[in-house]
C-alpha cells in the first residue's frame, strides 16, 4: 500500500523496477493498476513471482543480496536498516539469533520487494525526511505459519515499541513489514509538517472492507519557507543529590548524544531540599539513547517523557573575520530575512584569551564584522553561508 502511493505520488515505476530486480533477478516483478476503496481513487502496487521457486532465505542470505546489489548507498543503507528491524523483532519473539531468523509470513521475495521497492520509490522522489501518523494496528485474529495468533502479530507490536498507536478496526490493519518501514524510515511520529506541498499518492492493498477507504496516503512537499515544525521529546527527571559541579559536564555529554537542548531548572523539592530539574529536547528516534543516558549521568531513580513541537527557524553559519583569527555568525532566517544573528561564544572566548583582551571586546568586533556582511536583523538573504548548514546549533 505503500509502494502504491509512492508510485501515485510521482515515483517511477522503472526505478522501482530496477531497484527490486537489482536484488532479485528474474523472480518478481512490479505493477500497479489503478482500483477504488470507498468510492476513492487509490493505485495498487502488485508484487508477483515470475520464478518457477524461490530460495529459502534467511536475514543474513537478504543482507548479502543487500550489500551485493548495484543499488544507490541511499537505497542500500535504507533497506538494510529496514531489514535489520524486522530481523530483530522476529528474533526477539522466536527467541533466536537475528542470523538465523526466516521470513514466514512475509515471503523473503515479495518482502525484498516491498522495502527495496518502497527505499527506491522515497530516492526517485528525492525525499530526504520522512515524517508519519501514529499506527492503527487492527484487531481480531490472524492465522500464521505458527498457529492462530491475535492482532496486533507479535512482530508488529514488537516493532510498535516507542511508537503512538491504536486499536480497532477489523481484522490487521499494520503488518510487519509495513511498520518495519515506517519505524525505519521516519523520523517522527506527528501531524503533517508545514510544508509546500508539491504532490499526493494514494495506495491500496487488496482488502476493501466496508464503511472505510482502506487506503495509505503520502504527502510530498517542500519544507515551509522560514521555519520547520515538529514533534519533538521533552524528557525531564529532577535530582537533589548530585555534586552542583558535575552538572556542566552532564549537560555537555547529553548534547554530545544528539540532544537538541539540554538544561536545568532550580526548584525546591520536599522538605525544602534544592533540586534541579534536568530536562533534555530529542527526537522520538534518540529517546531510548538519551533516556539511557539521564539514568547513567545523574542516578535517577525515574524519567517523564512527553511529545512537544517545536518550530526551529532556517540557519546558517557564516565565519566573518576578526582580529587574530574568525568568528562563527549563527543566523537564524524567516521568510527569507536575518531574523538574529549572533556570535559563537566558544569562537569569542578562544580569540579573547590567545589575544589577552576581554572577551567583550572580540563579540564588539564580531557584531560589526557581521553588520558589514549585511547580517543584521531585517536584511534579506542570502548573505553569505549556506542556509541550514547550522542546523545543529
Amino acid at each position: 500500500m505503500l509502494l502504491g502511493a509512492l508510485i501515485d505520488a510521482g515515483a517511477s515505476l522503472p526505478s522501482v523496477q530496477r531497484a527490486v530486480g537489482g536484488v532479485v533477478p528474474s523472480e518478481v516483478q512490479v505493477g500497479t493498476h489503478t482500483t477504488r476503496r470507498a468510492g476513492l481513487r487509490a493505485v495498487r502496487a502488485q508484487v508477483t513471482s515470475v520464478a518457477d521457486d524461490h530460495p529459502h532465505r534467511r536475514w543474513a542470505d537478504i543482507r548479502l543480496l543487500l550489500e551485493q546489489a548495484p543499488l544507490t548507498i541511499g537505497v542500500r543503507e535504507s533497506a538494510l536498516t529496514v531489514f535489520t528491524l524486522l530481523a530483530d523483532a522476529e528474533a526477539r519473539v522466536h527467541g533466536l539469533p537475528a542470523e538465523e531468523v526466516t521470513f514466514h509470513e512475509v515471503g523473503s521475495w515479495d518482502a525484498i520487494a516491498d522495502v527495496v521497492g518502497v527505499c527506491a520509490a522515497l530516492a526517485d522522489l528525492g525525499v530526504a525526511e520522512v515524517t508519519a501518523s501514529p499506527v492503527a494496528l487492527g484487531s481480531g485474529r490472524v492465522g500464521t505459519a505458527h498457529g492462530d495468533l491475535p492482532v496486533p502479530a507479535p512482530a508488529v507490536i514488537e516493532l510498535a515499541r516507542g511508537w503512538p498507536v491504536s486499536s480497532g478496526g477489523d481484522g490487521e490493519l499494520a503488518t510487519p513489514t509495513g511498520m518495519a518501514l515506517l519505524r525505519g524510515l521516519a523520523a517522527q511520529s506527528g501531524p503533517i509538517p508545514a510544508m509546500t506541498v508539491s504532490a499526493v499518492g494514494v495506495g491500496a492493498g487488496s482488502r476493501d472492507p466496508a464503511g472505510r477507504a482502506n487506503v495509505v496516503r503520502v504527502v510530498v512537499g517542500e519544507p515551509a519557507s522560514g521555519a520547520a515544525t515538529s514533534t519533538m521529546w521533552v524528557l525531564e527527571t529532577n535530582v537533589d543529590d548530585i555534586d552542583p559541579r558535575v552538572w556542566p559536564s552532564v549537560l555537555a555529554a547529553l548534547l554530545d548524544a544528539g540532544a537538541a537542548d539540554a538544561w536545568l531548572v532550580p526548584i525546591v523539592m520536599k522538605k525544602g531540599r534544592p533540586a534541579h530539574t534536568l530536562r533534555v529536547l530529542g527526537t522520538d528516534a534518540q529517546r531510548a539513547t538519551l533516556r539511557a543516558q539521564m539514568f547513567a549521568l545523574t542516578g535517577t531513580l525515574g524519567v517523564r517523557e512527553a511529545p512537544v513541537q517545536r518550530t526551529a527557524l532556517d540557519r546558517a553559519v557564516v565565519p566573518v573575520d576578526v582580529e587574530g583569527g574568525r568568528v562563527r555568525i549563527k543566523v537564524g532566517l524567516r521568510d527569507g530575512t536575518v531574523d538574529v544573528a549572533t556570535p559563537e561564544f566558544e569562537d569569542a572566548a578562544t580569540l579573547a584569551g590567545q589575544r589577552g583582551v576581554p572577551v567583550r571586546h572580540v563579540l564588539d568586533e564580531a557584531n560589526a564584522a557581521a553588520a558589514a556582511r549585511g547580517l543584521r536583523r531585517g536584511a534579506r538573504w542570502p548573505a553569505g553561508g549556506d542556509p541550514q548548514a547550522g542546523a545543529a546549533i
